[in-house]
């Protein structure tokens, strides 16, 4: 029996291209880019400063802000200034590098720090980081070391991605919905970790298992007062998926009123470094959360193989009407993929969270399009093929950055996803036919 199989070809198209479509649409309605030396704009704080040679100003040159968890970079525009916003609150520090490789033969950042300087946010901002450039001998890292750093930070965000993206492939396999709701379900996770952290005051490792708790009642609630009564009625995949669609749309917009337009932060999000080898180093926080990942897939993998539910769900994708004339409860079923489905995507927000790290009122919305793409790649309904199609995307994603700029590695997720649908639309582990 297939796990989870491919659904009708028809239903892809017509999913796919919504998605792209609604893509296309937050693209126009979003605020304008930010232009090659500023990035993060929409965040209250951030680091800029000049970068100069003799009086003259360099541009195109790569700079590159970290600081617990977060990750940004930009190049200096043509009068050498750049701008990058980070999040965080007064006393956060954050390490400031300019990429020697991207400077003229022969020239290296002279003075004290060189190349990396450490900040610490204060009361105003911005906060200002020049640098000194002259001959000098440059101290750069390896490209090897840039590669391993860049694939150890994809497994990471790839393992995130996939509880995301397999509590999406378990619905769409035992009910054919394209639930774009479901990044609302992604960032719903992240903001019941925020009040039940800093609002309530409850550590952190009871806060978030409640949180993923809330996240799987949440998913209750949606079959049980939406979901079910609308498949009672009959109602056509389209009309449900644009049902997801208004779903998405409202909740994000009442995540927004409550949270407000900010960036807020979880505590614990300034975790320590760990240095593994070379340069290479992660923050402790991302440690436990590669942690709790693979513990918790494994778990998934556990019971979708071996308990008496998991059979039948893989069943009821398999075939939802012999299932059901097998005595197998399919609405009981559908209810507890529900459940599972809004505890990963909890999960997965509040470990996205730390990734990024903040919280902000669309931040579910901005890797549905990745979720979307690891699903579609690993195979439309296969929920080890959304997990496997995760991995791949999130190490492409973090890769990219190497040769692309940061703002567009996102882009290499579309680019997978029209690759797919081209050469091999039913996915890695996808089949172009159901069996049974």
């Amino acid at each position: 029996m297939q796990f989870l199989s491919a659904s009708n070809p028809k239903r892809l198209l017509s999913s796919l291209l919504l998605l792209l479509i609604a893509t296309v649409l937050g693209l126009g309605l979003g605020t304008s880019p930010a232009s090659a030396d500023s990035v993060g704009e929409e965040l209250e704080r951030g680091i800029t400063g000049n970068v100069k040679l003799d009086g003259e100003p360099l541009g195109g040159v790569r700079m590159v802000v970290e600081g617990g968890g977060y990750n940004a970079e930009t190049v200096t525009g043509a009068d050498g200034k750049w701008y990058i916003g980070v999040p965080g609150v007064e006393g956060d520090t954050y390490k400031v590098t300019l990429d020697q490789e991207t400077l003229p033969e022969g020239i290296a950042v002279t003075g004290e720090g060189g190349a990396t300087k450490e900040v610490v946010l204060g009361k105003s901002s911005p906060l200002v980081a020049n640098f000194f450039i002259g001959e000098g001998v440059r101290v750069t890292v390896s490209m090897f070391d840039q590669i391993v750093a860049r694939l150890i930070y994809g497994l990471n965000f790839g393992l995130m991605l996939g509880l995301a993206a397999v509590g999406l492939s378990l619905v769409f396999g035992t009910t054919g919905l394209s639930n774009f709701a479901h990044s609302e379900m992604v960032t719903f996770g992240a903001i019941a970790a925020l009040v039940l952290g800093t609002v309530l005051q409850l550590p952190m490792w009871l806060a978030i298992p409640a949180a993923v708790l809330l996240s799987g009642g949440m998913g209750w609630a949606l079959d049980a007062g939406l979901w079910k009564p609308l498949r009672k009625r009959g109602l056509a995949l389209v009309q449900l998926m644009i049902v997801s669609i208004g779903l998405s749309l409202t909740a994000r917009y009442l995540f927004q009123y409550f949270v407000g337009g900010g960036t807020e932060q979880l505590p614990g999000a300034d975790s320590t470094m760990v240095p593994l080898f070379g340069s290479v180093a992660l923050s402790m926080t991302d440690l436990v959360s590669m942690a709790i990942s693979i513990v918790v897939i494994m778990g998934f993998a556990w019971w979708l193989l071996k308990t008496k539910t998991g059979k039948a769900t893989r069943a009821i994708s398999d075939n939802p009407d012999l299932a059901a004339a097998s005595g197998i409860d399919v609405d009981k079923v559908i209810r507890t993929v529900w459940i599972i489905s809004g505890a990963l995507a909890g999960l997965a927000g509040v470990l996205w969270a730390y990734f990024r790290p903040g919280i902000k009122w669309d931040m579910g919305a901005q890797i549905l399009l990745l979720i979307f793409a690891a699903v579609t790649l690993g195979g439309l309904g296969t929920a080890f093929g959304a997990l496997l199609g995760s991995i791949v995307v999130g190490v492409l994603v973090e890769t990219s950055s190497l040769i692309i700029p940061a703002d567009l590695k996102y882009v290499g997720a579309l680019v997978v996803l029209i690759g797919i649908l081209l050469f091999r639309p039913q996915g890695l582990l996808g089949k172009k036919q159901r069996i049974g």
